[in-house]
């Protein structure tokens, strides 16, 4: 119904409208009252008759509605899955509660994380009776059939084991009767469209899908499963591609997962193959064949046939594994683009950014709608008081391929912001000559440690910084980002979040001074990780952080971090080596745990002894260190915790998540909310237990 006041007002008699005009419309407005009030209880109405529904309920009505099928409340999770999508499963799931089918989807419902169930009484050796005979479990492989043998010890492993009575639950056994085994992928697989391939520098018929011309594993796309019962398969969840389920089953990942394009034509299927592109020594590549481009998926290089000619521009699109949405690339950031900046100069295909950037030198910004490459130098400059912003297109990561730095410099009261960019080549520089810059940003993008990755995959300058403030009383401000070490006149305000520092060495400067060893600024840091010394003026929050630093045998540094001024700051909830000299300290390892370990030994052995003491903290320390899957930028486990890590770190942060630049994954709320559900769904007599593949 219409309840606006004149809508009301004209539905009455005329001699009232009269006599109403003539008193200055008392009536009318009254109805315009009247009519505002009904609005809202209609609406109420309406809210009353969507909070019946799971679908379109208020969120705080889920947690009655749950209450009326017995649901019960686990983590929140913001990464995972939504407590409204879960309790509208409810039902479903108790209709095929102890189903492997239900107990994957369960899983990956859940944590978040893509899943395969696998129940392993299936692929146990067996005594067979001769009127039940299961061929597929035979005692001995089939040599001849190389996909099982490739398979082995995975979530698709069909080969025949020997029984395992170890607990599956807690991570000691696997094949047994009674074990299902909820295998999780923890990395995803982020889309790269039509990227620049890295070109080898010593044959022009070689590239890499990586744009920075290093190794880099090609990730699958995972497809959705064909139906609600169907268990998921290599092809549905973001694993490595594998050279020889590649070379057998092309078509399977190619253009779907990944497709070339030179010179301006796109690769058909029957234009590539799957090959070992391994070093064969002297700088060549074995195993290139002579009439088809070579694609090695497990490091991700393409070599180009002799029969036909070197391409000048290689296109490529790959899937590349990581584990959160950091550092820039393909996922949702419009949210961190500068609001409301004018005029927007979109940049593509491989232009010079200079001529742009100097059009918004007032104010505006310069954005790059594509993810190829941009050589040549860079500097941005703006004016007083105006926002200068160079980005990259949503879902876009363009590599910026510097020949020297780039500068940045700016009048009174200029801010200049980098959002969605790789960097490399280079450092970023704010020189202190005729520089009043107020503000620099610096978001979801990634500056490469040691300024670029070697054939090898090692940095090529290591320890290099990637951000070097000359010029004071700047604030940085750097989020979801990665980069090299930082070095910063003392003045300047560090404020870094979500992001990675890595000095490529933990005995090497990550931040510093601008001479890399003097006092550097002043630090607020919250999860984010750091490998390499620390030595800055104050730190007036460090939080959820794992700083990796460590003295070098003949060091002239007095402690892996340090700050000068330690009687205001604080640090929580954050791994800090042994030797440092920080602000007061708040629930940090390994510095808590060696506290509780000589509380413990006092009170059994009140004369405990120097020795006796020193030898326990000495234990503590030992064990309490962070352990990786890998350190090297560019590889799908970077500064990912080990699973292997001192539960201390890995559950250490202030809300029970891990330290460091993933805490807001909340892996240990994950794995304690599918412990929780499989209690709840598992049948009598069965166990489940997760087990993560990446």
């Amino acid at each position: 119904m219409n309840w606006d006041g004149q809508a009301l007002f004209d539905l009455l008699p005329e001699v009232h409208r009269t006599r109403d005009a003539e008193l200055d419309h008392p009536l009318r407005q009254f109805l315009t009252v009247l009519g505002e009030q009904a609005r809202i209880l209609e609406e109420d109405a309406a809210f009353l008759y969507d909070n019946a529904f799971v679908e379109t309920a208020a969120d705080w009505v889920l947690p009655y509605i749950g209450d009326l099928i017995g649901y019960r409340t686990i983590h929140g999770i913001p990464a995972a899955i939504g407590r409204r999508a879960e309790i509208a499963n409810t039902i479903a799931y108790r209709r095929r509660k102890g189903t492997v089918v239900m107990l994957e989807q369960l899983a990956r419902d859940v944590t978040g994380w893509p899943a395969h169930a696998k129940e392993f009484f299936q692929i146990l050796l067996t005594n067979q009776n001769l009127n039940h005979v299961r061929p597929l479990n035979g005692a001995s492989p089939d040599l001849r059939h190389w996909e099982p043998l490739e398979r082995l010890e995975s979530a698709f492993d069909s080969l025949s084991h020997t029984i395992d009575v170890g607990r599956i639950a807690i991570g000691e056994g696997r094949h047994n009767i009674r074990n299902i085994g909820l295998f999780l992928w923890r990395l995803r697989a982020y889309p790269l469209q039509r990227v620049a391939a890295g070109r080898h520098p010593a044959d022009p018929r070689r590239f890499f899908f990586n744009p920075l011309a290093a190794d880099a594993p090609l990730f699958n796309a995972p497809v959705a499963e064909p139906d609600i019962v169907a268990l998921a398969g290599p092809l549905n969840v973001p694993e490595p591609i594998g050279r020889r389920r590649f070379a057998q089953f092309t078509a399977d990942y190619y253009p779907r997962a990944l497709s070339i394009e030179a010179d301006g034509v796109a690769l058909d299927l029957a234009d590539v193959r799957g090959c070992h592109l391994g070093d064969a020594g002297a700088g060549a590549w074995a195993h290139a064949p002579d009439d088809v481009v070579a694609i090695d998926p497990v490091l991700g290089r393409i070599s180009f046939p002799p029969n036909r000619p070197a391409p000048d521009v290689v296109i490529v699109s790959w899937n590349h594994g990581f584990s959160a949405d950091v550092g820039g690339g393909p996922y949702e950031r419009a949210a961190s683009f500068a609001e409301e900046l004018a005029p927007v100069r979109p940049v593509s295909g491989g232009t010079v950014l200079q001529p742009e950037l100097d059009q918004v030198q007032g104010g505006g910004a310069v954005e790059i709608a594509d993810s190829l490459a941009y050589a040549g130098s860079v500097s941005v400059a703006a004016d007083a008081d105006v926002r200068v912003e160079l980005r990259a297109a949503n879902q876009q990561r363009p590599l910026i391929d510097l020949p020297g730095e780039l500068v940045i410099t700016g009048a009174a009261g200029a801010e200049v912001t980098l959002n969605g960019l790789l960097i490399a080549g280079g450092r970023i520089r704010v020189p202190a000559a005729n520089n009043a810059l107020r503000r620099l940003r610096i978001r979801h993008s990634t500056l490469v440690p040691g300024h670029g990755l070697g054939l090898d995959g090692l940095p090529t300058n290591p320890g290099a910084p990637s951000l070097l403030i000359e010029a004071e009383n700047v604030l940085v401000e750097i989020e979801q980002s990665i980069l090299g070490p930082i070095h910063a006149d003392r003045s300047t305000q560090l404020h870094i979040i979500d992001s990675i520092v890595d000095a490529t060495d933990s005995m090497l400067p990550a931040i510093a001074g601008a001479d890399g060893a003097d006092v550097g600024p002043t630090l607020h840091m919250i999860d984010t990780t750091v490998f390499g010394k620390i030595h800055v003026a104050t730190m007036a929050l460090v939080s959820n952080s794992i700083l990796a630093a460590a003295l070098a045998p003949a060091d002239t540094w007095t402690a892996p971090v340090r700050a000068e001024r330690r009687q205001i700051g604080c640090v929580r909830f954050s791994y800090v080596p042994p030797g440092s000299a920080v602000p007061r300290r708040h629930r940090c390892q390994p510095s808590h745990a060696v506290a509780a370990a000589l509380r413990t030994a006092r009170e059994a052995n009140p004369m405990l002894s120097a020795a006796e003491a020193d030898a326990i903290v000495d234990a503590v320390r030992d064990r309490l260190r962070p352990s990786w899957t890998d350190l090297r930028y560019g590889r799908p486990g970077y500064a990912q915790l080990l699973r292997a890590a001192p539960v201390e770190i890995r559950t250490g942060a202030d809300d029970e998540s891990e330290m460091g630049v993933f805490h807001k994954l909340y892996q240990p709320q994950r794995e304690a909310n599918l412990r929780i559900r499989m209690e709840e769904y598992l049948v009598a007599g069965l166990e489940a237990g997760a087990i993560f593949a990446t």
